[in-house]
């Protein structure tokens, strides 16, 4: 697993990129990194592939530490945010690089993956597509057989139906030898595809870590009329975030377990009772809001 206890990340005197953070980023899951520019998200990257050293705390991956490691930095692969500094690569020499780094290197599961996504071997990068270049360094990533894959931004760039492919590469690398995905993204929709737990990371805190489907438990929107309006304070036992009307029609947005809310609803005899789910990224502006943050946060 990769463990973050206490740790702080300075840029010179005056900038402090995390603070004081602690997570636990469990082997073999598909952990997702959710945040605005400048949260902290692509630092946290780098620290675990052993790029940047923390100025305060422990990082640890399996127990050891990661900076000046090489047997560690061998089961890490970071794919970075930026392509540029591959340009001057052709996909084969780009190959060639990173089998010298990485013993498990398969040029078989390389040359598997390739022709899914049909790549040439001996053309410059600098002439791939934003997202060609992207998938070439994926696909490199995954024929190192690292134990843990390191992606920031990682599907920036590339048309819907290349997603799928290497979306689907993702999930057959975690299920076929237990790979553990950590993925910084601004796209909701692209981490609940792909990701089982999710990490909100702003202004250098961790604000909340949960699994996906906790999330989705916890906050309900409810859908309810009755034939005649309850009092103020007759759902005092709920957790309340929020409350309106429409016309008859009572609008909830509650937090708790929903068999419980459907019992206390279901007493008062509504003629309308519906629980509308909520998308996952409506469920993170409720929760940046109910902290304070507006919607520009996420």
């Amino acid at each position: 697993m990769i463990e973050f206890k206490g740790l702080t990340k300075k840029f010179g005197d005056e900038f402090t990129a995390l603070d004081n953070i602690d997570l636990t980023i469990e082997k073999g899951s598909a952990f997702g990194l959710l945040g605005s520019n400048g949260a902290g998200k692509s630092t946290m990257l780098r620290l675990i592939a052993g790029i940047y050293r923390q100025e305060a705390g422990l990082l640890t991956v399996d127990g050891e530490k990661v900076y000046d490691n090489t047997k560690v930095k061998e089961r890490i692969f970071f794919i970075n945010d930026e392509t540029i500094q591959y340009g001057h690569h052709t996909l084969k020499s780009l190959k060639e690089f990173y089998q010298g780094f990485y013993p498990n290197f398969s040029e078989e599961l390389f040359e598997n993956l390739r022709k899914k996504i049909d790549l040439p071997l001996d053309k410059k990068l600098n002439q791939f597509s934003k997202g060609m270049k992207r998938q070439a360094i994926v696909i490199v990533g995954l024929a190192c057989q690292t134990d843990y894959l390191m992606l920031d931004e990682a599907f920036d760039g590339i048309d819907p139906a290349m997603r799928i492919i290497v979306k689907r590469m993702l999930v057959d690398a975690m299920i076929d030898r237990e790979l553990t995905v950590v993925i910084s993204s601004h796209n909701l929709k692209e981490i609940s595809e792909i990701c089982d737990t999710v990490a909100f990371v702003h202004k250098g805190k961790i604000l909340f870590a949960k699994s996906i489907d906790s999330v989705k438990n916890e906050i309900h929107k409810i859908q309810v009329a009755f034939k005649e309006s309850p009092a103020e304070n007759e759902f005092d036992s709920l957790d309340i975030i929020k409350a309106e009307k429409t016309q008859s029609v009572h609008h909830y947005i509650i937090r708790g377990d929903h068999d419980e809310i459907k019992k206390v609803f279901e007493a008062k005899n509504p003629i309308i009772f519906e629980l509308i789910p909520l998308t996952l990224e409506e469920i993170f502006i409720i929760e940046m809001e109910e902290r304070g943050y507006g919607y520009e946060a996420i």
